[in-house]
């Protein structure tokens, strides 16, 4: 399977960075990084965009909070006429234990708001998406607070 798009969900700010909810920001620095890309701002799509110089793919990092990030994804997809079978998503979950990883081709959000946004926008759960673990949450943890937080090193290093 390849992908023309990938879309790494993130919040903004240096306030975020290293969360456990920016795991898919963190994915698409990765794959930049190994691939000598460089993001570059795109105000007109509220994301900040890297083309990975071998294949071609997009990656693409939403700028809009997390829960906003479907309006980034639809307007480079409607640019590059990319279709929603060519785009994946890389979100958190932390139903989903530390490390883990869960690839589907299409179904529910699984209450994350980033991947909530981006179906309601394209208009079809038939999104294909990487959920990466970064769970479970601690008993007596908001989920907001727990998503929020930075990884341990040890977690860290198993992401």
């Amino acid at each position: 399977m390849s992908f023309s798009l990938i879309v790494g969900l993130g919040n903004p700010g240096r306030q975020y960075e290293e969360t456990r909810h920016n795991v898919g920001f963190m994915v698409m620095d990765r794959l930049a990084a190994a691939s000598g890309a460089v993001f570059q701002s795109s105000p007109k799509w509220q994301s900040h965009l890297a083309k990975l110089p071998e294949s071609g793919t997009l990656l693409l990092k939403p700028q809009t909070f997390m829960n906003r990030s479907g309006g980034s994804v639809r307007k480079a997809i409607d640019f590059y006429q990319i279709p929603a079978t060519e785009l994946l998503v890389v979100c958190d979950d932390f139903h989903i234990a530390l490390g883990q990883l869960r690839m589907r081709t299409g179904g529910s959000d699984g209450g994350q708001n980033g991947l909530a946004d981006i179906i309601r926008t394209m208009g079809t759960q038939e999104v294909p998406r990487l959920r990466i673990g970064i769970g479970p949450v601690p008993e007596r943890w908001n989920p907001a607070d727990f998503v929020l937080g930075k990884f341990s090193a040890d977690e860290r290093t198993e992401v």
